[in-house]
């Protein structure tokens, strides 16, 4: 890896598939040098994938294979910006019809247990209005979401006074 800061994830001997799964659903995105165990441990045998370094959406990860001692949490997550609708579905179904699950206001995780936000750059833009009554209208909307629906999120955000 040439970044000095790297993501690391933890997995349950799974880690060559969520970084497969990452590099084939999110654009810039990919699976580097895969590192098997030189021996034995206690969650895996010799020849194993242990590390497996790989970038989603830009961002340098390493998936550890350490076993089912430490799960994700939504403390930590991935939040990824979109254009569009076609966009905010494509990622979102992806996740979700993969064994993940719908959260609420654009969260989702998926089938590892990683926390993903799936979020449209006009959510952005609309909770950050200077107009606070807008930014308001957006943000209430949002809320009563699981996937963001942009058409929605415009509507509000841009509603008469």
């Amino acid at each position: 890896m040439a970044s000095k800061n790297t993501v690391c994830l933890w997995y349950d001997g799974d880690a060559l598939d969520a970084a497969t799964f990452y590099a084939k659903t999110f654009p810039d995105s990919s699976v580097g040098a895969i590192t098997r165990a030189p021996g034995d441990y206690p969650d895996g045998k010799q020849g194993d994938p242990l590390v497996v370094e790989f970038t989603v959406a830009g961002i340098p990860c390493i998936g550890l294979n350490g076993g089912p001692h430490f799960k994700h949490s939504e403390a930590f997550s991935f939040q990824v910006l979109t254009e569009d609708q076609a966009e905010t579905d494509r990622l979102w179904n992806a996740i979700t019809s993969n064994g993940g699950q719908e959260s609420e206001c654009g969260w989702c995780k998926d089938r590892w247990g990683l926390s993903w936000q799936i979020t449209p750059r006009v959510l952005m833009e609309a909770i950050a209005d200077p107009d606070r009554a807008a930014a308001k209208r957006a943000f209430d909307a949002m809320m009563d979401m699981k996937k963001i629906d942009v058409a929605k999120i415009e509507k509000a955000w841009r509603a008469p006074a």
